[in-house]
């Protein structure tokens, strides 16, 4: 069954990849709507489920200043919103985790932009350790919903948004199947494909899920941890852009070639 779905797959790209050719194939793809009214429906009823539970669990909080509250767009905005939840995080403690909790796994769920600045906001309210472990927690469980989201829904959209980009990708787990909790690591790990490619893609392109899950959890880790300490300084920061500079990038490249040394030495025994 698993060739005869790959076949099916490959032939639902290569027919996106045929009309990408032409000038009237591109407009098309951009006219239509890859989703069906199922579909659609389906994506607005589990957005309104998480949507109702994020608000109940707010609606549950001691009160506060919610005009002062708002998802950060930039450094600025989060030095702000950091000076203002500093005493409410530490008054209600239990409360303001689980409402950082359920706003991080929505907005990672949804893909909704902005995670990097509640990482950084982890560290700036409760250090590395603590904030480690938050941003893996939530990045973690966020990816897993917007795993099961996809698998539900995903393949119209991804392969409407990425057609060429999930071809290879399906091309580079096929090839890598013996070691695929290596490769995902390293995906993981450094920014060679963004997070939310990984996220939509890993259902559609068969990845397990316990491999995806695992990959996942310890994959995050090095990223979390360097996000995390930046907001114990970021008072200091310019912008998010001063995160990874060479040397980080440097760093976590290297880490993830650690993660895929068995592959590679692997296929060298094979080849002598």
């Amino acid at each position: 069954m698993a060739p005869t779905r790959n076949l099916v797959r490959d032939e639902e790209l290569g027919a996106i990849s045929d009309d990408d050719d032409s000038p009237s194939g591109k407009r098309s793809k951009l006219d239509r709507f890859p989703l069906s009214r199922w579909e659609l429906a389906v994506s607005l009823g589990v957005f309104l489920v998480f949507s109702s539970g994020l608000c109940c669990i707010y609606m549950t909080m001691p009160a506060a200043e919610f005009g002062k509250l708002k998802l950060p767009r930039s450094i600025a905005d989060l030095r702000l919103l950091k000076d203002n939840l500093a005493n409410y995080a530490n008054e209600y403690p239990a409360q303001f985790v689980l409402g950082y909790c359920a706003t991080y796994i929505f907005m990672q769920t949804f893909m909704i932009p902005g995670t990097i600045f509640m990482s950084l906001l982890a560290g700036a309210l409760f250090g590395v350790i603590k904030g480690v472990f938050l941003v893996v927690f939530n990045a973690t469980a966020g990816a897993t919903s917007c795993f099961f989201l996809s698998k539900l829904i995903g393949r119209p959209l991804i392969t409407w948004l990425w057609p060429d980009k999930l071809r290879f990708f399906q091309a580079e787990i096929g090839k890598r199947r013996d070691k695929l909790l290596n490769y995902m690591l390293f995906l993981r790990i450094t920014p060679t494909l963004p997070n939310l490619f990984i996220n939509l893609a890993s259902p559609i392109v068969d990845v397990p899920f316990h491999v995806f899950f695992l990959a996942t959890l310890v994959g995050l880790i090095p990223a979390a941890y360097i996000t995390v300490r930046a907001g114990l300084a970021i008072g200091d920061l310019k912008s998010v852009k001063d995160l990874y500079d060479f040397k980080t990038l440097s760093v976590l490249f290297l880490i993830g070639f650690i993660s895929i040394l068995p592959t590679i030495l692997k296929r060298k025994k094979i080849y002598e």
